[in-house]
């Protein structure tokens, strides 16, 4: 089994980030150029993987740039509370789901508003947030609220309706009660692929399918990624999964293990180049850690406050466009 990269790395040993940057080199030497949905262009390759250890509450926070981790911590605790839409996430001046539905708006109603009004209105208006910042039912609801279906025989026999919303399977309950009740199982996963909704969704997801394993005291996490941007939005999904992994090892009393990523097609965009060369050119460094300090009653109650990130000390953080 190829060996996790230790957030504290002993001398001489790589640094756990290497092998992210690595992989950023080669797909930029090496990748496929395409054409993608976006329009904008990609280099890329299919397949990748990485693997980083949690021991000693190491986290593999990207150190060559900064990487606004309370950004990923309120967008998992947004997922996690099933919710869709973007307004929850503005009011905590989260941006990262703008986009989306502000194309949207622009598109249809042919107005050239600009973000930081198009924010304010979602926040100040409750119907107009209804109307345009609501992002259909992408991450959360297939997490908490996996449509279910039941018999309807008033319809005939055999057939089946969809339950109300808020009645649909909750993937992430059924999940801590499988690592406590049945930790041997293979079936320790959860997904947010629904193809009956994909074509509801502002964005199919990416983080597409998780999968855990409890071994010798300690729980794993996997993450396939059908699709990743390595630029913005790899530094993010790893923290995510580091994240979700030791919320759902301290909520089934295990010790956190290791977390594999994989990724399915994996690029960069043309239009990071300077993003790209810049961080290539930095050398990573220091070993920070990740610290939960409250265990609530159930992993749907944390609060931002629970997660504190110690002996992080980035460099610059470098900017780059979003392709929507």
């Amino acid at each position: 089994m190829p060996q996790a990269f230790s957030a504290t790395p002993s001398e001489g040993a790589p640094h756990y980030e290497q092998q992210y940057l690595d992989l950023v080199r080669h797909v930029w030497a090496h990748g496929s150029e395409r054409v993608d949905r976006t329009g904008v262009g990609t280099r890329s390759l299919l397949g990748a993987s990485m693997r980083f250890s949690l021991a000693d509450d190491a986290v593999p926070l990207l150190t060559t740039k900064r990487i606004y981790w309370k950004v990923a911590a309120r967008e998992m605790l947004w997922f996690l509370s099933g919710e869709t839409n973007i307004r929850p996430l503005v009011a905590q001046g989260v941006h990262i789901w703008t986009d989306w539905p502000l194309d949207r708006y622009r598109r249809e109603t042919g107005e050239a508003i600009s973000m930081e009004a198009f924010e304010q209105r979602i926040v100040e208006d409750e119907a107009f947030a209804l109307a345009w910042g609501d992002l259909g039912p992408v991450y959360g609801r297939q997490w908490v609220d996996w449509p279910r279906y039941e018999p309807a025989p008033e319809a005939g026999e055999g057939l089946y309706r969809r339950a109300p919303r808020g009645q649909g399977h909750n993937q992430i309950a059924a999940l801590v009660e499988a690592i406590r009740t049945n930790p041997g199982s293979r079936r320790l996963l959860f997904t947010g692929w629904n193809v009956d909704m994909l074509d509801r969704m502002a964005l199919p997801p990416c983080h597409m399918t998780y999968q855990f394993q409890v071994a010798d005291g300690r729980l794993n996490g996997l993450l396939f990624q059908r699709s990743c941007d390595l630029g913005l939005g790899f530094p993010f999904n790893i923290f995510g999964l580091a994240l979700l992994t030791r919320m759902l090892a301290l909520q089934c009393d295990l010790a956190p293990g290791e977390i594999v990523w994989n990724g399915g097609d994996v690029h960069l965009y043309l239009n990071h180049a300077a993003l790209v060369e810049e961080q290539l050119a930095r050398t990573p460094a220091g070993a920070p850690k990740l610290r939960i300090v409250r265990r609530p009653p159930n992993i749907f109650e944390h609060r931002i406050e629970d997660f504190v990130v110690e002996d992080y000390h980035p460099q610059a953080h470098i900017s780059a466009p979003v392709a929507v």
